[in-house]
């Protein structure tokens, strides 16, 4: 009877807390979700907005994408990018990289002033398939010798260069006077000091691809006299683009007042375009020009402007595929989803009424005229339902009435974030109320999709989070903002984890609060340019796949969701030939990593350093509890020794042990990084003020991988490289695998291992071989640590100082570290004459020694083995000299003794 009592007692504190913490879910999300503007209870009105005008082009400039876009020797060059930089700071300089990252392209980039060109070609492959240079005048300022290599580089493997001319932005007393000269030494002028407006593209010009020529972008072009126009009398130049130019009516308003007295611009003089299909240019200007490479074999595209202008932007991309003859080059697919988030939640006067619902299901069907198949995704948090006025609420029943028409997505079922719950159960509680409301109402939610509210717990990852959502809806794919962070928005990519894919979604310039036209920061005019040609736009141009979040409230009120892609999408439609194309979540996630394939791996960041990733991720994680500095190894350094030296300080704590690696976590370097960062932070103990926690993997040195995970984790904090004689590693390396009886080594002497052919040998002796002598290319592995950490978080311990003299090793460790409290290991080492190494020294007096695995006495490398070794890594050591000489590091003594016995 009692324990009964209990368990009725027990289910209904369960109860309450469950009443309780939905209490606080509602009225937090109430609280996100309501505008301070608008009175709650006020029924705005819907304003009847314009629709998206219908396009003048009729003309299609499609090539099939799938095949080159003209003759070249493509297969003799890499997909990858050479960009000369003036100094990586100015505006264009930002544009360029910035369109090379969000379109994905691999590229090199070279600031500053120009001394020595990059290496070109590698084993008789050309590095690069395109040159692209900020300023033309940096190419022509290139001592002759750069620039006959440059030029017989593009001849030789048929490689086009992208050039920027950009007008000067000097004036002289006489506001109208026109700049003009010369472009270095081609037969090719410009001239700059005159407005312009009405930009057109030359429908005959073979770089268009994604620019859709017919349309002309009519009126003042902005900061238009800086802009360079061209002319020329040679053949070779032909125009991309043209503009006229303005008249002082067409100056904006502010200019007006100004008398103009610009001079008439020349008129380029060749237009050598079929009779019967050529336009008439003879008063229009051009701004940027296709050299098609006549006078010297090597084609050219040079701009009159920088990339501020968006049209420049969609002929950057086309310039780039057309001179790497397709190389570099983007489908003109772009996927499309749209998602309406918090369906069913809401403040009272701000949520969609029958109206609403009947207008997005008529631009639904409208939008799949140019869509096929175009669905709306729609989130739902069950709870809210009916929690609208009289209107809302039959705008509610209207979307339960036509629930067929569209997809839906669960979010939780009261909206709360997920981080919230670190107990599973009570997580899957409110996410199976949230199912069975879907399954009371028939909505369709087969897709397998969903998105976390305020992304939270999808990144950073909460792991109750995907515990239920594999429960309770078999989630296999998410989209969030978050990844790797919310802005900058060109850099958001995809990964997997825990078999869900996560794919990038992207932002339409419409929030929660933007549901009125009059209101929308910076006016209608903002919203406006947000879709021609601003971030809405690029967010086409640039991503193949997008997925955009848009709010229950932007379809209520003034519907600005529909203007918005009303418009958005009619403008892609005109101005380009991009083919816009709707799949279902998993499907788009199955062709995204298709594409992407080496995002597919997570790259953990830490959440305490960013504001945002803080807040929706767990209160119960310490930011704390990582490590401040991590020994990375190579294998048979020492590390193990470092790390028991280390453990000796008082503030200084290691990472807990391994069942199976034991004092190794080994988290960057292999399968376990895919368990987590909770995972990860479980082997450290909370810390004390002033404990200073590390870890040490002596696998992570020579893996490649390793260096870009450990600093986007870690980012500015120290790595610890123990160098050894790589021979003496090498020889300690196939020792080791003898004692732990490896078959291989005990078959072979260490000879016939580091000797072995890699062609015709066995798998198990080439496998050894590698073990052996790779981590000994020290440079090499150093060089890849340079890529993603500065060279004052790498810290070089010589491992024969710190075999043969660990107190000395440890001094100059701690004040590299920046230890607050430094001790003194003379104190708590002794060597010990029988061990052949050095041990504790306890309180007690005794000593205390690794174990028997450590130290362990062989037999001295043979003189043939050494002697091979020795011209072996002869190179390999003398630039590890160089390298150690430019970072400015301590040269360990044995890098001098062989460098030096070589000479």
């Amino acid at each position: 009877m009692w324990r009964k009592l209990r368990k009725i007692a027990s289910l209904r504190k369960i109860v309450l807390a469950l009443i309780i913490v939905s209490l606080f879910g509602l009225f937090y999300s109430i609280s996100q979700l309501t505008p301070t503007t608008f009175p709650v209870e006020r029924q705005l009105p819907r304003l009847v907005l314009p629709p998206a005008s219908e396009c003048h082009n009729e003309m299609s400039n499609i090539r099939g994408f799938d095949q080159p876009l003209n003759k070249g020797n493509t297969s003799q060059t890499r997909q990858k990018i050479l960009v000369f930089l003036r100094d990586g700071h100015t505006q264009l300089g930002r544009d360029i990289v910035t369109a090379l990252e969000s379109i994905r392209f691999k590229f090199n980039i070279q600031s500053g002033e120009i001394r020595n060109l990059p290496i070109l070609i590698d084993d008789s492959k050309g590095r690069y398939a395109l040159i692209i240079f900020e300023d033309i005048f940096m190419y022509f300022s290139l001592h002759q010798w750069n620039r006959e290599m440059i030029d017989k580089y593009c001849l030789d493997f048929d490689v086009g260069i992208i050039y920027f001319l950009r007008g000067s932005k000097s004036r002289s007393k006489e506001n109208d006077v026109v700049h003009n000269g010369p472009v270095g030494t081609f037969p090719l002028s410009y001239f700059n000091g005159v407005n312009l407006k009405d930009y057109q593209l030359n429908p005959q010009s073979p770089i268009l691809r994604i620019a859709r020529p017919g349309e002309i972008w009519q009126g003042f072009l902005p900061f238009s006299k800086n802009w360079a126009l061209f002319k020329s009398d040679h053949s070779t130049y032909q125009p991309v683009s043209f503009v006229i130019q303005a008249g002082p009516d067409d100056v904006p308003q502010g200019n007006k007042g100004r008398k103009s007295r610009h001079r008439r611009a020349a008129v380029v003089a060749n237009k050598d375009f079929p009779d019967a299909m050529a336009p008439d240019f003879s008063d229009k200007l051009v701004t940027v020009v296709h050299d098609t490479g006549q006078l010297d074999g090597i084609q050219r595209v040079i701009f009159g402007s920088g990339l501020t202008f968006w049209l420049h932007k969609v002929l950057f991309l086309d310039a780039i595929s057309y001179l790497s003859h397709g190389k570099l080059v983007s489908p003109l697919e772009r996927y499309i989803q749209i998602d309406i988030d918090d369906v069913f939640v809401g403040t009272k006067g701000n949520r969609m009424n029958a109206d609403d619902v009947t207008a997005l299901v008529n631009f639904q069907d409208k939008v799949r005229q140019t869509i096929p198949g175009f669905t709306f995704q729609l989130g739902f948090s069950g709870k809210f339902i009916f929690y609208g006025n009289e209107k809302e609420t039959e705008g509610d029943r209207l979307f339960l009435k036509v629930h067929d028409r569209f997809a839906w997505f669960p979010h939780m079922w009261s909206h709360m974030q997920a981080h919230w719950f670190n107990n599973v159960t009570e997580l899957c509680s409110y996410m199976d109320i949230n199912a069975r409301f879907a399954v009371r109402h028939h909505l369709n939610t087969s897709s397998h999709y969903a998105v976390a509210p305020h992304h939270a717990g999808v990144f950073p990852v909460h792991e109750q989070l995907y515990d239920c959502w594999d429960q309770i809806w078999n989630i296999t794919t998410t989209s969030t903002e978050e990844y790797p962070h919310l802005r900058p928005d060109h850099k958001r990519r995809g990964f997997m984890y825990r078999d869900v894919k996560n794919l990038p979604r992207q932002t339409c310039g419409l929030f929660t609060h933007t549901m009125i036209l009059d209101k929308y920061p910076g006016g209608p005019e903002a919203l406006h340019d947000h879709i021609n040609g601003g971030s809405l736009f690029l967010s086409f141009l640039y991503n193949q796949f997008n997925i955009f979040m848009t709010h229950l409230s932007n379809y209520g009120n003034d519907r600005l969701a529909i203007y918005t892609f009303d418009h958005a999408i009619n403008f892609v439609r005109c101005w380009t030939n991009l083919k816009l194309l709707q799949v279902p979540p998993e499907t788009m996630a199955k062709k995204y990593f298709d594409l992407y394939p080496d995002e597919l791996d997570p790259v953990w960041l830490n959440p305490c350093l960013d504001k945002r990733h803080l807040e929706i991720w767990s209160t119960e994680k310490n930011c704390n509890q990582l490590p401040d500095f991590v020994v990375v190894g190579p294998q048979k350094t020492g590390t193990t020794a470092l790390y028991w030296y280390l453990n000796m300080h008082p503030d200084v704590k290691s990472n807990l042990p391994s069942a199976t690696t034991f004092e190794e976590v080994q988290f960057f370097s292999g399968k376990n990084y895919f368990k987590g960062l909770d995972w990860y932070m479980s082997y450290f103990p909370i810390p004390e003020n002033n404990t200073i926690l590390f870890e040490k993997s002596a696998t992570y040195f020579d893996q490649a991988v390793v260096a870009k995970r450990l600093n986007a984790l870690l980012p500015k904090k120290p790595v610890i490289a123990i160098l050894l004689d790589p021979a003496k590693r090498a020889y300690s390396w196939y020792q080791h695998m003898r004692s732990h009886d490896d078959n291989t080594a005990l078959q072979h002497s260490f000879y016939e291992v580091i000797t072995a052919k890699r062609e015709g040998s066995p798998q198990a002796l080439i496998s050894l071989q590698h073990r052996c002598l790779d981590p000994g290319f020290y440079a090499v592995h150093l060089d890849n640590w340079l890529e993603h950490l500065s060279a004052k978080q790498i810290i070089i311990v010589d491992g024969d100082t710190l075999k043969d003299n660990p107190v000395r090793a440890m001094q100059d460790l701690q004040e590299h570290l920046g230890f607050k409290s430094t001790i003194d290991y003379s104190k708590l080492l002794k060597y010990e004459k029988k061990k052949g190494f050095y041990c504790q020294i306890l309180k007690s007096g005794k000593t205390k020694c690794l174990g028997k695995s450590k130290g362990r006495q062989y037999p001295e490398m043979d003189d043939q083995s050494m002697n091979y070794l020795r011209h072996y890594y002869s190179d390999a050591n003398r630039k590890l000299l160089q390298m150690l000489q430019s970072i400015n590091k301590p040269i360990p003594l044995w890098v001098l003794e062989q460098v030096n016995s070589q000479h």
